[in-house]
């Protein structure tokens, strides 16, 4: 881990403040709280940075990682990395072997040219990383080191990085970073790596009382604004930027529901349920005013659970749903209750 994350780190759970040596205070209120332990460390230190510094020992098959990709990523990506329909293509694309030659991407001069991960990422370190941060999209941080050297493994055959008998691992991967295609697309000889270089950008001269553009140029679509949920509902008790309003006023879980148990919002959002279905809004998936509309007054309750629980497809649209293996039984049985309650 970086010295500023330690520093952070330490920070959030040692409290100390700076009080004048002149003014008697209590001891209370300048020794609070404590150093971060070596295991507190630990758990926040698992950044894999392009040299493979952190990277954690293992190994993975491609064959392990197809059976991974179709249980736990084909529903989002599709079987072979190169779904458009929910995120942008992870592989193929105008990759030739000049580039991985070459160690750059020439079609990525081209804007006409969808870009995919294969084609843009120059560190396979990256991959890795957020694989293992942030994968699967609805229980991220579950996969086991060996799990993410497999799903890694996998990705690179199927960009005709690697053969199918291929095993990745700590040991080797260095060797596959030189077969990254654009794997020189990335530089650090600029004003924005370092304050010495030149910029990459143009800037104004300007430095007071300056003219401001306030045209909004750049902003999420309405379908998306509430993706991961209300974000002014949100605990933000710190800084100077509270949540905004990503929900539509009506949306407010206080404008429509007074109590946690007409409405679970709170386990629709630690589950990452909010994150493809809106309560009143389609996202990813249909929202749950939608599909509380289709089943109420049935009797419906495996289905639902079944469906929650494993995942499936071809009931609201192509795009299937991800299996939540990881709700328990109770969470579960609360989520499917207030699916099919006609109380409302």
């Amino acid at each position: 881990m970086c010295n500023w994350a330690k520093w952070l780190l330490t920070l959030c759970l040692m409290v100390q403040m700076p009080f004048a040596l002149s003014v008697d205070y209590p001891v209370e209120l300048w020794a609070l709280g404590r150093e971060a332990t070596s295991e507190e460390v630990a758990a926040w230190d698992i950044d894999v940075r392009p040299d493979f510094a952190g990277l954690p020992p293992g190994s993975g098959s491609v064959e392990e990682g197809e059976i991974l990709w179709l249980d736990k990523c084909s529903v989002c990506h599709g079987d072979f990395g190169d779904s458009n329909e929910v995120f942008s293509p992870i592989v193929l694309g105008n990759v030739t072997d000049d580039d991985i030659s070459s160690g750059r991407v020439a079609a990525l001069t081209d804007p006409a040219v969808v870009r995919t991960t294969l084609m843009k990422v120059a560190t396979l370190s990256t991959l890795w990383d957020y694989i293992n941060r942030a994968m699967p999209w609805n229980a991220p941080k579950s996969l086991q080191v060996d799990e993410v050297y497999a799903l890694v493994a996998y990705l690179l055959q199927l960009g005709y990085i690697v053969d199918y008998d291929f095993v990745l691992s700590d040991a080797n991967i260095a060797e596959i970073q030189d077969l990254m295609p654009n794997r020189n697309g990335m530089t650090t000889e600029h004003g924005l790596w370092s304050v010495a270089g030149t910029p990459d950008v143009v800037g104004s001269a300007c430095t007071e009382n300056c003219e401001v553009d306030v045209t909004v140029t750049s902003y999420l679509p309405d379908y998306a604004m509430n993706a991961h949920g209300n974000l002014k509902d949100q605990v933000r008790d710190y800084g100077p930027f509270p949540g905004i309003q990503t929900a539509p006023v009506e949306d407010s879980p206080a404008a429509q529901h007074e109590s946690y148990d007409e409405t679970p919002e709170a386990v629709l959002a630690a589950n990452g349920c909010s994150g493809c279905h809106g309560l009143n809004k389609a996202l990813v998936g249909p929202a749950f005013t939608e599909i509380k509309a289709r089943y109420q007054g049935q009797d419906m309750t495996a289905y639902l659970t079944d469906k929650i629980k494993n995942g499936g497809g071809g009931v609201w649209g192509s795009i299937p749903m991800p299996p939540m293996s990881q709700l328990d039984d109770q969470v579960l049985g609360e989520l499917v209750s207030w699916l099919l309650d006609t109380e409302e």
